[in-house]
Order: C-alpha cells, then structure tokens, then sequence
C-alpha cells in the first residue's frame, strides 16, 4: 500500500497543467478533432496497464479529461503523480 501525499507534496510534485480536485488529480487535454483525443486515451490506457494504475477517462469532441485517485488508499499518491509524469513525458 502507497501512503497518501499531504496537500503540501501534492502541490510540490503535481506536474504543471495538472490541477487537484478532491482526492483525485486532473488534467483536460485539448485536441483538434474527436479521433486524436480517441488515440490519445489509448495511449493513456496503455501506460496504465502497464503501470496497474489505472485512470478515470472521459472523451469529449476535442477534449480529453483524465482522473487519477488511488482507491485503495482513499486519495492521493506517488503513484498518481508518477502516472501524470508517465503521460506529460509522451505529449
């Protein structure tokens, strides 16, 4: 089991364009067209299962929105920061 981050380390380690909500950190990504955004969610779904941690997505026509909480935890983790890294270092 991961421990939960405090509100400082969540604040310190939330990658720029990620922003918290709750026990969950989001990010909305912005695309040109429906089918990029879908290829994109893909991609997000691939590095987590890779990962075993896996996200919350939801398409919209240009848009993106992408969830991390770890459930088993109630909040917060490394792993959630760590999954946001994953995905800013591949767009």
């Amino acid at each position: 089991m991961a421990d939960l981050l405090s509100d400082d380390e969540i604040a310190e380690q939330l990658p720029e364009e990620w922003e918290r909500d709750g026990d969950e950190i989001v990010r909305v990504y912005e695309f040109d067209d429906y089918l990029r955004g879908v290829t994109f969610a893909q991609m997000v779904g691939e590095i987590a299962e890779a990962e075993f941690h896996h996200p919350t997505i939801e398409i919209r026509y240009k848009e993106v929105e992408v969830h991390f909480t770890s459930h088993e935890e109630g909040g917060i983790t490394d792993q959630d920061i760590h999954m946001a890294e994953l995905i800013e270092n591949e767009t």
